[in-house]
Protein backbone atom coordinates (compact mmCIF):
# COMPACT_ATOMS: atom_id res chain seq x y z
CA UNK A 1 0.00 0.00 0.00
CA UNK A 2 2.87 2.22 0.24
CA UNK A 3 4.28 1.28 -2.77
CA UNK A 4 3.16 3.43 -6.05
CA UNK A 5 2.50 1.47 -8.90
CA UNK A 6 4.45 3.20 -11.43
CA UNK A 7 7.68 2.59 -9.31
CA UNK A 8 8.44 -1.02 -10.68
CA UNK A 9 8.05 0.11 -14.16
CA UNK A 10 10.28 3.49 -13.18
CA UNK A 11 13.62 1.02 -12.01
CA UNK A 12 12.86 -1.66 -14.98
CA UNK A 13 13.35 1.45 -17.34
CA UNK A 14 16.23 3.47 -15.37
CA UNK A 15 17.94 -0.05 -15.30
CA UNK A 16 17.20 -0.56 -19.04
CA UNK A 17 18.54 2.87 -20.40
CA UNK A 18 21.70 2.00 -17.73
CA UNK A 19 22.52 -1.31 -19.21
CA UNK A 20 21.90 -0.65 -22.65
CA UNK A 21 23.85 2.39 -22.27
CA UNK A 22 26.76 1.00 -20.64
CA UNK A 23 26.83 -2.03 -23.50
CA UNK A 24 26.40 0.92 -25.89
CA UNK A 25 29.67 2.74 -24.86
CA UNK A 26 31.86 -0.18 -24.40
CA UNK A 27 31.48 -0.61 -28.07
CA UNK A 28 31.73 3.00 -29.01
CA UNK A 29 27.93 3.34 -30.16
CA UNK A 30 25.97 6.58 -29.00
CA UNK A 31 23.73 6.24 -25.95
CA UNK A 32 20.53 7.51 -28.14
CA UNK A 33 20.70 4.15 -29.82
CA UNK A 34 20.19 2.79 -26.66
CA UNK A 35 17.40 4.73 -25.59
CA UNK A 36 15.31 3.74 -28.69
CA UNK A 37 15.71 0.38 -28.25
CA UNK A 38 15.02 1.06 -24.77
CA UNK A 39 11.54 2.02 -25.80
CA UNK A 40 11.12 -1.10 -28.12
CA UNK A 41 11.47 -3.52 -25.33
CA UNK A 42 9.35 -1.52 -22.71
CA UNK A 43 6.65 -0.37 -25.08
CA UNK A 44 3.38 -0.84 -25.38
CA UNK A 45 4.43 -3.79 -28.55
CA UNK A 46 7.28 -5.46 -26.35
CA UNK A 47 7.14 -5.57 -22.74
CA UNK A 48 4.84 -3.47 -21.87
CA UNK A 49 6.63 -1.66 -19.06
CA UNK A 50 5.34 1.66 -20.45
CA UNK A 51 1.78 1.92 -22.08
CA UNK A 52 1.37 5.30 -21.75
CA UNK A 53 3.16 6.95 -25.00
CA UNK A 54 1.31 9.97 -25.45
CA UNK A 55 2.57 11.64 -21.78
CA UNK A 56 5.93 10.09 -22.44
CA UNK A 57 6.04 11.68 -26.00
CA UNK A 58 4.84 14.97 -24.06
CA UNK A 59 7.85 14.75 -21.83
CA UNK A 60 10.07 14.07 -24.40
CA UNK A 61 8.86 16.96 -26.47
CA UNK A 62 10.69 19.02 -23.61
CA UNK A 63 14.29 17.66 -24.72
CA UNK A 64 14.20 18.46 -27.97
CA UNK A 65 13.23 21.97 -26.65
CA UNK A 66 16.33 21.89 -24.09
CA UNK A 67 18.45 20.38 -26.81
CA UNK A 68 17.35 23.72 -29.24
CA UNK A 69 17.66 25.60 -26.57
CA UNK A 70 21.84 24.61 -25.38
CA UNK A 71 22.54 24.57 -29.07
CA UNK A 72 21.44 28.24 -29.03
CA UNK A 73 23.94 28.82 -26.93
CA UNK A 74 26.86 27.28 -28.34
CA UNK A 75 25.93 28.64 -32.06
CA UNK A 76 27.70 31.25 -33.60
CA UNK A 77 24.54 34.08 -35.24
CA UNK A 78 27.30 35.40 -37.14
CA UNK A 79 28.42 32.32 -38.59
CA UNK A 80 24.78 30.80 -39.17
CA UNK A 81 23.72 34.01 -41.00
CA UNK A 82 26.77 33.89 -43.16
CA UNK A 83 25.45 30.66 -44.01
CA UNK A 84 22.44 31.56 -45.32
CA UNK A 85 22.73 30.28 -48.87
CA UNK A 86 23.49 26.42 -48.11
CA UNK A 87 21.00 26.55 -45.73
CA UNK A 88 18.10 28.08 -47.85
CA UNK A 89 18.47 26.59 -50.69
CA UNK A 90 20.13 23.61 -49.93
CA UNK A 91 16.77 22.21 -47.94
CA UNK A 92 14.86 23.61 -50.84
CA UNK A 93 16.08 21.50 -53.38
CA UNK A 94 16.72 18.87 -51.14
CA UNK A 95 12.83 18.60 -50.96
CA UNK A 96 12.53 19.00 -54.20
CA UNK A 97 15.08 16.47 -55.39
CA UNK A 98 13.45 14.37 -52.87
CA UNK A 99 9.84 14.52 -54.25
CA UNK A 100 10.85 13.99 -57.71
CA UNK A 101 12.60 10.78 -56.35
CA UNK A 102 9.49 9.64 -54.53
CA UNK A 103 7.50 10.25 -57.88
CA UNK A 104 9.98 8.38 -60.11
CA UNK A 105 9.34 5.17 -57.77
CA UNK A 106 5.51 6.12 -57.48
CA UNK A 107 4.63 6.46 -61.32
CA UNK A 108 5.93 2.91 -61.85
CA UNK A 109 4.05 1.93 -58.82
CA UNK A 110 1.11 3.80 -59.83
CA UNK A 111 0.66 6.18 -56.85
CA UNK A 112 -1.51 9.18 -56.72
CA UNK A 113 0.58 12.57 -57.00
CA UNK A 114 -0.89 13.26 -53.65
CA UNK A 115 0.65 10.10 -52.21
CA UNK A 116 3.54 11.01 -54.27
CA UNK A 117 4.15 14.52 -52.31
CA UNK A 118 3.44 13.38 -49.15
CA UNK A 119 6.54 10.62 -48.77
CA UNK A 120 8.51 13.23 -50.70
CA UNK A 121 7.91 15.45 -47.74
CA UNK A 122 8.48 12.72 -45.06
CA UNK A 123 11.44 11.65 -46.08
CA UNK A 124 12.81 14.90 -46.98
CA UNK A 125 12.92 15.64 -43.02
CA UNK A 126 16.11 15.20 -40.88
CA UNK A 127 16.04 14.68 -37.31
CA UNK A 128 16.66 17.85 -35.59
CA UNK A 129 17.20 15.65 -32.23
CA UNK A 130 19.84 13.21 -33.39
CA UNK A 131 21.83 15.01 -35.96
CA UNK A 132 22.48 17.67 -32.85
CA UNK A 133 22.83 15.28 -29.98
CA UNK A 134 25.82 13.30 -32.38
CA UNK A 135 27.30 16.68 -33.33
CA UNK A 136 27.72 17.73 -29.52
CA UNK A 137 28.79 14.30 -27.98
CA UNK A 138 31.13 14.21 -31.38
CA UNK A 139 32.15 17.91 -30.73
CA UNK A 140 31.54 18.80 -34.10
CA UNK A 141 28.83 21.77 -33.87
CA UNK A 142 31.05 24.17 -34.37
CA UNK A 143 32.71 22.79 -37.35
CA UNK A 144 31.77 23.63 -40.89
CA UNK A 145 29.82 21.02 -41.67
CA UNK A 146 28.38 20.76 -37.96
CA UNK A 147 27.29 24.63 -38.70
CA UNK A 148 26.31 24.22 -42.44
CA UNK A 149 23.86 21.34 -40.98
CA UNK A 150 22.60 22.90 -37.78
CA UNK A 151 21.39 26.02 -40.39
CA UNK A 152 19.52 23.17 -42.57
CA UNK A 153 18.01 21.82 -39.76
CA UNK A 154 16.70 24.50 -38.76
CA UNK A 155 15.15 25.61 -42.25
CA UNK A 156 13.40 22.50 -41.90
CA UNK A 157 11.80 22.94 -38.60
CA UNK A 158 10.36 26.38 -40.68
CA UNK A 159 9.76 24.09 -44.13
CA UNK A 160 6.79 22.11 -42.16
CA UNK A 161 4.97 24.99 -42.27
CA UNK A 162 4.08 25.06 -46.16
CA UNK A 163 4.70 21.09 -46.24
CA UNK A 164 1.33 20.58 -43.49
CA UNK A 165 -0.91 23.58 -45.61
CA UNK A 166 0.05 21.57 -49.04
CA UNK A 167 -0.98 18.28 -47.43
CA UNK A 168 -4.12 19.92 -46.12
CA UNK A 169 -4.86 21.47 -49.48
CA UNK A 170 -4.64 18.37 -50.92
CA UNK A 171 -6.73 16.34 -48.58
CA UNK A 172 -9.46 18.87 -48.98
CA UNK A 173 -9.11 20.43 -45.43
CA UNK A 174 -9.63 24.66 -45.41
CA UNK A 175 -6.47 26.54 -44.37
CA UNK A 176 -6.97 28.68 -41.40
CA UNK A 177 -5.86 32.28 -42.59
CA UNK A 178 -5.79 33.36 -39.06
CA UNK A 179 -3.08 30.39 -38.69
CA UNK A 180 -1.22 31.18 -41.86
CA UNK A 181 -1.08 35.23 -40.86
CA UNK A 182 -0.11 33.78 -37.05
CA UNK A 183 2.73 31.81 -38.68
CA UNK A 184 4.18 34.45 -41.25
CA UNK A 185 3.94 37.12 -38.43
CA UNK A 186 5.89 34.59 -36.02
CA UNK A 187 8.35 33.85 -38.58
CA UNK A 188 8.90 37.72 -39.02
CA UNK A 189 9.59 38.62 -35.19
CA UNK A 190 11.74 35.69 -34.68
CA UNK A 191 13.89 36.48 -37.75
CA UNK A 192 13.73 40.14 -36.41
CA UNK A 193 15.14 38.92 -32.92
CA UNK A 194 17.83 36.84 -34.27
CA UNK A 195 19.29 39.97 -36.19
CA UNK A 196 19.07 42.27 -33.04
CA UNK A 197 20.82 39.52 -31.16
CA UNK A 198 23.32 39.33 -34.39
CA UNK A 199 23.44 43.15 -34.22
CA UNK A 200 23.71 43.73 -30.65
CA UNK A 201 26.06 41.16 -29.64
CA UNK A 202 26.08 42.04 -25.94
CA UNK A 203 22.41 42.50 -24.49
CA UNK A 204 22.07 42.50 -20.87
CA UNK A 205 18.84 41.31 -18.88
CA UNK A 206 18.11 43.68 -15.71
CA UNK A 207 16.48 41.04 -13.82
CA UNK A 208 19.49 38.05 -13.95
CA UNK A 209 21.85 40.83 -11.58
CA UNK A 210 19.24 39.67 -8.85
CA UNK A 211 19.84 35.83 -9.02
CA UNK A 212 23.44 35.85 -9.42
CA UNK A 213 24.40 34.41 -6.21
CA UNK A 214 20.84 32.35 -5.30
CA UNK A 215 21.32 29.03 -7.31
CA UNK A 216 17.47 27.68 -6.77
CA UNK A 217 16.06 30.70 -8.75
CA UNK A 218 18.68 30.39 -11.30
CA UNK A 219 17.09 27.13 -11.91
CA UNK A 220 13.94 28.86 -12.74
CA UNK A 221 15.08 31.76 -14.69
CA UNK A 222 16.97 29.36 -17.13
CA UNK A 223 13.57 27.54 -17.55
CA UNK A 224 11.18 30.34 -17.81
CA UNK A 225 13.61 31.65 -20.67
CA UNK A 226 13.62 28.85 -22.43
CA UNK A 227 10.19 27.55 -22.23
CA UNK A 228 9.13 31.23 -22.23
CA UNK A 229 9.74 31.77 -25.25
CA UNK A 230 9.10 28.01 -26.64
CA UNK A 231 5.34 29.08 -25.68
CA UNK A 232 5.94 32.38 -27.70
CA UNK A 233 6.54 30.27 -31.20
CA UNK A 234 4.28 28.09 -30.10
CA UNK A 235 1.10 30.09 -29.72
CA UNK A 236 2.29 31.93 -33.18
CA UNK A 237 1.84 27.84 -34.94
CA UNK A 238 5.59 27.75 -35.08
CA UNK A 239 7.93 25.09 -33.77
CA UNK A 240 8.93 25.66 -30.19
CA UNK A 241 11.78 24.11 -30.86
CA UNK A 242 12.73 27.21 -32.86
CA UNK A 243 11.43 29.68 -30.09
CA UNK A 244 14.03 27.54 -27.32
CA UNK A 245 16.87 28.00 -29.84
CA UNK A 246 16.33 31.62 -29.87
CA UNK A 247 15.98 31.42 -26.31
CA UNK A 248 19.55 29.60 -26.62
CA UNK A 249 21.25 32.34 -28.66
CA UNK A 250 19.68 35.49 -26.36
CA UNK A 251 21.66 33.71 -23.34
CA UNK A 252 24.70 33.67 -25.54
CA UNK A 253 24.19 37.29 -26.14
CA UNK A 254 23.87 37.98 -22.76
CA UNK A 255 27.54 36.11 -21.94
CA UNK A 256 25.06 33.82 -19.09
CA UNK A 257 25.76 30.67 -20.55
CA UNK A 258 28.02 29.11 -17.99
CA UNK A 259 25.41 28.83 -15.05
CA UNK A 260 22.81 28.42 -17.25
CA UNK A 261 24.33 25.29 -18.77
CA UNK A 262 25.23 23.84 -15.27
CA UNK A 263 21.41 24.65 -13.53
CA UNK A 264 19.93 22.61 -16.97
CA UNK A 265 22.71 19.83 -17.77
CA UNK A 266 20.64 17.47 -15.74
CA UNK A 267 17.52 18.35 -16.89
CA UNK A 268 17.97 18.39 -20.55
CA UNK A 269 19.78 14.87 -20.33
CA UNK A 270 16.70 13.50 -18.72
CA UNK A 271 14.58 14.84 -21.06
CA UNK A 272 16.12 14.04 -24.50
CA UNK A 273 16.55 10.45 -23.48
CA UNK A 274 12.76 10.55 -22.76
CA UNK A 275 12.24 11.50 -26.47
CA UNK A 276 13.85 8.98 -28.02
CA UNK A 277 12.98 6.61 -25.67
CA UNK A 278 8.79 7.69 -26.46
CA UNK A 279 10.49 7.25 -30.30
CA UNK A 280 11.05 3.09 -29.80
CA UNK A 281 7.52 2.86 -28.28
CA UNK A 282 6.07 3.57 -31.66
CA UNK A 283 8.08 0.75 -33.30
CA UNK A 284 4.86 -2.12 -33.43
CA UNK A 285 7.78 -5.38 -32.96
CA UNK A 286 4.90 -7.87 -34.85
CA UNK A 287 4.07 -5.45 -37.47
CA UNK A 288 8.12 -5.33 -37.70
CA UNK A 289 8.87 -9.28 -38.07
CA UNK A 290 5.68 -9.57 -40.19
CA UNK A 291 7.06 -6.89 -42.71
CA UNK A 292 10.81 -7.02 -41.73
CA UNK A 293 12.10 -7.45 -45.52
CA UNK A 294 9.90 -4.46 -46.56
CA UNK A 295 10.76 -2.16 -43.44
CA UNK A 296 14.85 -2.81 -44.06
CA UNK A 297 15.17 -2.60 -47.78
CA UNK A 298 13.12 1.25 -47.54
CA UNK A 299 15.50 1.81 -44.30
CA UNK A 300 18.73 1.19 -46.70
CA UNK A 301 16.85 2.88 -49.48
CA UNK A 302 16.14 5.92 -47.66
CA UNK A 303 19.68 6.29 -46.00
CA UNK A 304 21.45 5.72 -49.31
CA UNK A 305 18.95 8.24 -50.97
CA UNK A 306 18.81 10.91 -48.55
CA UNK A 307 22.63 10.81 -48.32
CA UNK A 308 24.05 11.51 -51.98
CA UNK A 309 21.00 13.70 -52.39
CA UNK A 310 22.14 16.11 -49.68
CA UNK A 311 25.61 15.61 -50.77
CA UNK A 312 24.61 16.47 -54.69
CA UNK A 313 23.02 19.55 -53.54
CA UNK A 314 25.86 20.89 -50.78
CA UNK A 315 28.58 20.08 -53.31
CA UNK A 316 26.69 21.81 -55.87
CA UNK A 317 26.53 25.06 -53.62
CA UNK A 318 30.60 24.71 -52.86
CA UNK A 319 31.10 22.64 -50.09
CA UNK A 320 34.24 19.80 -50.49
CA UNK A 321 33.20 16.14 -51.56
CA UNK A 322 34.31 14.89 -48.07
CA UNK A 323 32.29 17.13 -46.23
CA UNK A 324 28.96 16.97 -48.65
CA UNK A 325 29.67 13.21 -47.71
CA UNK A 326 29.39 13.36 -44.43
CA UNK A 327 26.68 16.20 -44.18
CA UNK A 328 24.31 13.80 -46.72
CA UNK A 329 25.40 10.98 -43.93
CA UNK A 330 24.09 13.07 -40.37
CA UNK A 331 21.19 14.11 -42.53
CA UNK A 332 20.15 10.85 -44.20
CA UNK A 333 17.45 9.57 -41.69
CA UNK A 334 13.96 10.88 -41.31
CA UNK A 335 12.73 13.15 -38.85
CA UNK A 336 10.68 13.13 -35.62
CA UNK A 337 8.62 15.81 -37.73
CA UNK A 338 7.97 13.09 -40.35
CA UNK A 339 5.68 11.52 -37.82
CA UNK A 340 3.37 14.52 -37.94
CA UNK A 341 3.49 14.73 -41.36
CA UNK A 342 2.06 10.79 -41.69
CA UNK A 343 -0.63 11.63 -39.23
CA UNK A 344 -1.92 14.23 -41.28
CA UNK A 345 -1.18 11.90 -44.48
CA UNK A 346 -3.29 9.45 -42.90
CA UNK A 347 -6.11 11.67 -41.68
CA UNK A 348 -6.54 13.40 -44.97
CA UNK A 349 -6.97 9.90 -46.58
CA UNK A 350 -3.97 10.41 -48.45
CA UNK A 351 -1.91 6.92 -47.36
CA UNK A 352 -3.64 3.43 -45.66
CA UNK A 353 -3.64 2.70 -42.23
CA UNK A 354 -0.66 0.14 -43.76
CA UNK A 355 0.67 2.80 -45.08
CA UNK A 356 0.71 4.57 -41.93
CA UNK A 357 2.47 1.83 -39.89
CA UNK A 358 4.77 1.38 -42.71
CA UNK A 359 5.60 4.96 -42.71
CA UNK A 360 5.91 4.92 -38.48
CA UNK A 361 8.50 1.90 -38.38
CA UNK A 362 10.60 3.00 -41.35
CA UNK A 363 11.12 5.90 -39.40
CA UNK A 364 12.06 5.23 -36.40
CA UNK A 365 14.42 2.26 -37.38
CA UNK A 366 16.06 5.03 -39.61
CA UNK A 367 16.26 6.62 -36.52
CA UNK A 368 17.61 3.94 -34.96
CA UNK A 369 20.36 2.75 -37.12
CA UNK A 370 21.15 6.24 -38.07
CA UNK A 371 24.23 6.77 -35.96
CA UNK A 372 25.47 3.52 -37.00
CA UNK A 373 24.99 4.80 -40.51
CA UNK A 374 26.87 7.90 -40.17
CA UNK A 375 30.18 6.25 -38.28
CA UNK A 376 30.29 3.99 -40.77
CA UNK A 377 30.33 6.95 -43.66
CA UNK A 378 32.69 8.64 -41.27
CA UNK A 379 34.74 5.84 -41.21
CA UNK A 380 34.88 5.14 -44.78
CA UNK A 381 35.40 9.04 -45.14
CA UNK A 382 38.21 9.43 -42.66
CA UNK A 383 40.44 5.59 -44.07
CA UNK A 384 39.78 7.03 -47.83
CA UNK A 385 40.98 10.64 -46.56
CA UNK A 386 44.11 9.10 -45.00
CA UNK A 387 44.75 6.38 -48.10
CA UNK A 388 44.62 9.79 -50.52
CA UNK A 389 46.96 11.94 -48.31
CA UNK A 390 49.62 9.13 -47.73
Amino acid sequence: MHLDPIMPYLVGALFSILVLGIFLHRIKLPHVIGYLIAGIIMGPHGLRLITDEPTLSRLGAFGVVLLLFFIGMEVSPKRLISGWRISLIGTLFQVIISTLSVWAIGYWLGWSIERVILIGFVISLSSTAIVLKLLQDWDELQSDTGQNVLGILLVQDLVIIPMLIVIGLMGGTNINTSTLVMQIVGAILILALISFIFLKQNIRLPFLKFIRDDHEMQIFAALAICFGLSLITGLLELSTALGAFTAGMLISAAKETQWVHQRLEPFRVVFVALFFVSVGLLVDIKFLIDQWYLIFLLVVLVLLTNTFINAFVLKALGVNTRDSLYAGALLAQIGEFSFVLAAVGIQSKIITDFGYQLVIEVISISLLFSPIWIKLIKLFLNTHYMRDKN
